[in-house]
Parts: structure tokens; sequence; C-alpha cells
């Protein structure tokens, strides 16, 4: 079902099952999805990566997510675009910014609790009553039930990644720090210069992250650079030397070195496997 305003918006909630599931595999400009399995043993390959999918997981995906489909049992499927409802506009309503979207350390990948499935279920209930709604109040009440489950995952996700060893002050400073690589991985490579931005000694991002257990600041960096890369190769015709200019690096010997050390093939190997 799906809800389309005056003014661009667009927000739909789809259950997929083997027949309809190549919805997965298109996408928006500015769009932004959330996937609910309620099955299990399915398979998706995302960005090169395989996953495995069971009952009751949730991943939080962005437009520049590629999605190739393996075994899809059954899913629901929640979308909406930056008219509808923008993350980075509202941060302050639901905190999601770093977290759930436009941070790149690992996919957002949990696990609902059983004492969270109810709520959710209820509000995604919700949800297709006001899809079915035609009145004028039909908008904000779309969108208080998208902020309702965005706020619970963002909760959920944050206990399972460990965020609540930090207060909230420092939890603020490693969302800022993911939103910032998302934004700046392509001209900005040390951490130095993330610690600029954010107006911290390089210590004390490097502290923090040493607190979740995740890798170092500069760990993450270029992991989001690897990433970027392993879309460049599988999934664009761009020479490799192109793909090291776009992600910033000065000659193809500084991204080939690069992209070895982090993969242990070089590009062209990465490519053509």
């Amino acid at each position: 079902m799906k809800f389309i305003g005056n003014n661009s918006e667009y927000f739909e909630v789809v259950n997929i099952t083997t027949d309809n599931c190549d919805i997965l595999k298109t996408s928006k400009e500015n769009e932004l999805s959330l996937i609910w399995f309620d099955s299990d043993n399915n398979k998706l390959i995302i960005d090169t990566k395989e996953y495995l999918f069971n009952t009751n997981d949730i991943v939080c995906l962005t437009e520049f997510h590629k999605i190739k489909i393996e075994k899809i049992s059954s899913l629901k499927l929640l979308r909406f675009n930056k008219p509808f409802y923008c993350i980075l506009d509202h941060d302050s309503e639901v905190g999601c910014k770093g977290i759930l979207y436009y941070g790149a350390f690992n996919l957002p990948i949990f696990q609902i609790p059983k004492e969270d499935i109810e709520i959710l279920e209820t509000v995604w209930k919700v949800l297709y009553m006001e899809l079915e709604s035609s009145d004028s109040l039909q908008l904000e009440m779309l969108q208080m039930m998208l902020k309702r489950i965005l706020i619970l995952c963002t909760r959920i996700y944050k206990t399972q990644i460990n965020y609540e060893s930090l207060d909230n002050v420092n939890i603020d400073v490693v969302r800022d720090f993911n939103f910032l690589v998302e934004k700046n991985f392509k001209e900005l490579h040390s951490v130095v210069d993330y610690a600029g931005l954010l107006n911290k000694a390089p210590k004390t991002l490097s502290n923090l992250f040493k607190k979740l257990g995740n890798k170092t600041p500069l760990q993450f960096i270029q992991s989001r650079l690897l990433l970027e890369a392993h879309r460049l190769l599988k999934y664009t015709d761009k020479s490799i030397s192109e793909i090291g200019y776009d992600l910033g690096f000065n000659d193809i010997q500084s991204f080939s070195r690069f992209f070895k050390n982090q993969e242990g093939v070089s590009p062209n190997d990465y490519r053509i496997s």
C-alpha cells in the first residue's frame, strides 16, 4: 500500500514473498527502507556480501545499497522518501542518524526482542489502517507511526551494539562521526580530519570506539572506503584509476595498495572474481 502526497511525499508498506521480491532491487532517489523478516532462511547479497535473515530480524537500507536476491520466504518492507520524512532534519525526534541510516560501520541488522514484537506489530497494523484512510490528517498520522518505529528500532539497535556503555553526549559524538564519514569519506581519509570537524582530540574518538568494542576510527573510515570500492568495482564499468580518483586517491598505485592491504587481492582480481 502506498501514500503519495501533494509535495512528492512517498510512503509505502508492502508484504514481500517470492512472487514480488524484485521490489527489493528497485529504489528511488532519497529513499530509505526498513525490512522486517517474518520467516526464516532468507538470503540476500547486499553490497557483494551474503546475509542470512531469520524471523524478526530487521535491516535498514538506503538507496545506495545494492541488493541481489538469493532466497526469499516472506518479509515486510517499509519505504519512505525525504519529502515524506527527513531523518536529518528531524534527528532530534528520532535519533537514528548515524545509527540506522548514514553510518556505514556495519550494516544495521538487529533482532527484535520478544517484549517489543507486539509493539511493532501493533504500530504496523495502524500503518495499514492509516494507508486506507484519506482524511486531511493522514500524512501526520503516517509520519507519527513511522517515528514510533524508528525510535523503537534505534533503541533496540543501540542496546545490541553496546551503545549503553556510553552516555548520551558521547553517543551523539559517535553518531556525528558516523554521519560525517558517510558524507566525506571520499575527500577525508584521516581521523585528524574528523576530529577537527567534531572539535575533539583524535585520542577521544579512539577511546569512545574502544568502549564500543568496534574498530578504531581509522578502520571505520577505511571500511567505508572499501565498501564504496566494492560497489564501484562490481556494479559499474569505471576503470580502476577512475575508481581510485573518485575515492580520493592521488594515483592508481595508492588505491591498489590500499585495496590489496584491506582485501588481500588487487582491485582487478576482485572485479573479475
